[in-house]
């Protein structure tokens, strides 16, 4: 199968071509490389992939740089996605998030492939206990969340009203290997292992579900597969953590004094609690996450030890193999 992976060089996305090119796919990615994207994610299979720096903000070079292939499927991790950079400055998350999305979605359509959009627990917005599935309102917080819904509605409207091939999957927090160092566990595993502070929000009770990276894309993968087209798809893995007891676990893994930990003035607009039912994936689509937190945490440890380049700002934003 030949798949076009939007955003291939971020950290679900450049996962997701891995498994793609090792499951013996034909495999093109999009990605503008802004700060957030690295050719280091993708050195690993930088001879068996097509690469193309495009913004899929640009339909013309999109479409210029498609010219008359044709993909069975197109992924769209390309995406802004860090809250607070959404909070300051919402601009970059409306643009990509939403045209970039649409743009997406008319090349799907024209090629009558299926097209799965990546999305976010965080469409759902705060709940106390219980989880959300599939059919729950959308109530959005931020502007980062807030463009991923309306990102959303455009995929639904084009399958109502086109019949174009759409999937959707809403993901939650996910963790592992290759993820920008802004995100709270490779900032915090960085800043540990330099003894610097890490910054928690408030008290630190805020709750994620917290899955790691390449369970998630062996889902998304499966569901661009064999997902009823139409449909939306959560995935998450039922495994609950609080910020702090996340930093907690990093320290004690780590070896690092408690004393590190600062408590910072909370996020404006910030979420108490994300929980999603997956019964709908695990009946529908028989999948099961493999690796549980405590696993993925010690793997993700390592990796980031050993690999402080990817932290290093000035090799890390290299986008020279």
């Amino acid at each position: 199968m030949k798949y076009l992976v939007a955003g291939g060089a971020g950290f679900i996305g450049s996962e997701a071509v891995r498994q793609l090119v090792e499951l013996g796919h034909d495999v093109h990615v999009f990605d503008s490389l802004t700060y957030a994207g690295s050719m280091l994610s993708l050195e690993s299979v930088i001879n068996d992939i097509k690469f193309y720096q495009v913004d899929i903000n640009n339909n013309n070079l999109l479409i210029d740089t498609v010219g008359d292939e044709n993909f069975d499927g197109i992924l769209n991790f390309a995406a802004e996605t860090h809250v607070d950079n959404s909070i300051i400055s919402p601009t970059e998350f409306i643009h990509t998030n939403i045209l970039g999305t649409f743009n997406l979605l008319s090349l799907a359509d024209k090629m009558k492939c299926r097209m799965l959009q990546i999305s976010t627990d965080e469409v759902y917005g705060s709940i106390d206990s219980g989880t959300f599935n599939e059919k729950d309102l959308l109530n959005p917080s931020s502007p980062y969340s807030g463009s991923k819904a309306a990102a959303e509605m455009l995929v639904m409207s084009y399958f109502k009203t086109y019949k174009t091939k759409t999937l959707i999957v809403r993901c939650s927090n996910n963790y592992g290997p290759f993820q920008h160092p802004e995100k709270l566990i490779p900032s915090f595993i960085s800043k540990a292992f330099n003894d610097k502070k890490l910054p928690l929000y408030g008290n630190g009770s805020n709750i994620r579900e917290w899955i790691y990276v390449a369970d998630c894309v062996r889902a998304i993968i499966l569901v661009l597969k064999e997902g009823e087209l139409g449909n939306i798809y959560n995935v998450s893995s039922g495994e609950f953590k609080s910020n702090l007891e996340i930093t907690l676990e990093i320290l004690k893994i780590m070896n690092k004094s408690k004393n590190l930990i600062e408590y910072v003035e909370d996020r404006i607009g910030h979420d108490y609690r994300y929980a999603l039912s997956t019964l709908k994936l695990r009946t529908q689509l028989k999948w099961e996450p493999q690796i549980n937190f405590s696993t993925g945490l010690k793997i993700t440890i390592n990796w980031y030890t050993n690999n402080q380049k990817f932290v290093d700002g000035s090799k890390r934003f290299s986008n020279d193999l």
